[in-house]
Parts: structure tokens; C-alpha cells; sequence
């Protein structure tokens, strides 16, 4: 009943707050201004980073955050220190696999971002049926539209999808375009409460465990549908 999983990366595929900050005040810093407080760095998470820098440093210009930002993102992947995914969360991309489910990924990081993560040698290649990011979708999260184009490109119904992500914007995005939500609590940013006002099929506490809440979620629809 559930065709494909559907999953964000930041703080869900992998744990990325704490280190994209130290990023973005490397950049900052090498920009000559101050570094952010990691305060207002958590209150934006979740927010486009090009939108957000605005908020986090205030009267900074975007275009030369952009130009010190991206030489720094290939430093600190060379370096291990962005984007590293467990070998466990692998193991849990071939279960959902294995279970027939297609996987894709849809963030709404640029293609500068993401795109290390797009490269035909890299572990998700083998994995992922299809990645959609800022440029190659025409709408974004929270618009629940930026579901459209993945729902049409795979013949797919919205309640045939999951969406899991770690942000009160992913489950509203996934809520209003129907698709089932899982929220990722695994960075501790988040708690239950800020999910109080959308509908959320499971909450998990590490990525491993999105395999047991899609199998529970089938499980329950398909009492759903045997009732009916």
C-alpha cells in the first residue's frame, strides 16, 4: 500500500545542524564578519539557507556569502565534517529496498548544496530512484506542491507516499499535499509538541527505525481497509 518512502536530508538522512553551522561561520568569519550565536541558528533551522543567512547575519550581502559558502562546503565534506551518513542508515534505505518500496530524496537544498551527494560514485546512487532539490523542482517545502512533479513523474497517489523529515514545515508540506508523515526527533532539535497541529503517522528517534514505521503504517491501513 505504501509504493515509496520519501525523505529529507538534513537532520534525518544525516545529522547536519551542528555542522552546517560551523560551516556557514566559517564562511561568515572568512567574510570578515561575526560569526552567529547557535541560538538563532536553531530557531531558523529547517529555513532555506540563502532566505535564513539574512536572519542569522543580519545585512549580510547573499551573493558574497554564497561565493565564500559553497568553497567552504567542499572543505568540510573533504574533511568528513558534512553529509556523513551511517552505514546503519544504508542499511536502512536497502530494507525499505527490499521491501519493494521505491526511496527518493526531496530537500530543498540548491544543486551547489547537493550536488557531491548527486555524484554517480557516491553510496545513494545505487539507492535513491530520483533526488529533487531547489533546481530541478518548480515548487517548495512548505508549499505542499513541491510534491507534485515526484507524484507525476512516478504515477504515484499521495497516499501511496511517505514523507520523513525532522521540521513542523515537512509535516506540513507532507500533510497538506496527503502524504503520509514520519518525524525524525534523532537530532533533538525538535520534540513531540511542535508537532501538535499536524498529523503524524510515527515519530522516531534514529533513522534506522523509519523501516518499522512504514511496515506498522501498512500494517494499520491495511486494518483500515479490511474494517471499511
Amino acid at each position: 500500500m505504501i509504493e515509496a518512502v520519501v525523505i529529507d536530508v538534513d537532520d534525518t538522512l544525516c545529522l547536519t545542524e551542528a555542522a552546517s553551522f560551523d560551516l556557514e561561520n566559517t564562511a561568515l568569519t572568512r567574510m570578515g564578519r561575526d560569526p552567529m550565536p547557535r541560538s538563532i541558528h536553531v530557531a531558523t533551522w529547517g529555513q532555506p539557507l540563502f532566505d535564513a543567512i539574512l536572519i542569522r547575519s543580519p545585512g549580510v550581502d547573499v551573493e558574497a556569502f554564497r561565493a565564500a559558502y559553497h568553497p567552504a562546503i567542499a572543505e568540510f565534506i573533504a574533511d568528513g565534517r558534512l553529509d556523513k551518513i551511517p552505514a546503519e542508515n544504508y542499511q536502512a534505505l536497502d530494507q525499505l529496498i527490499a521491501l519493494g518500496k521505491l526511496v527518493m530524496l526531496l530537500t530543498s537544498r540548491t544543486h551547489g548544496e547537493f550536488k557531491h551527494m548527486l555524484e554517480p560514485d557516491h553510496l545513494l546512487a545505487s539507492r535513491i530512484t530520483a533526488f529533487y532539490y531547489k533546481d530541478n523542482m518548480q515548487y517548495h517545502k512548505p508549499d505542499p506542491r513541491a510534491f507534485d512533479e515526484l507524484l507525476q513523474a512516478h504515477g504515484l497517489a499521495p497516499n501511496q507516499c511517505v514523507y520523513v523529515g525532522d521540521s513542523p514545515s515537512d509535516a506540513q508540506a507532507s500533510n497538506k499535499a496527503g502524504l503520509h508523515f514520519v518525524a525524525s526527533l534523532e537530532s533533538g532539535i525538535r520534540q513531540r509538541q511542535d508537532f501538535n497541529n499536524y498529523d503524524v503517522s510515527a515519530f522516531i528517534t534514529r533513522f534506522p527505525d523509519v523501516v518499522g514505521a512504514v511496515v506498522q503504517l501498512e500494517k494499520s491501513l491495511g486494518q483500515t481497509v479490511a474494517k471499511g
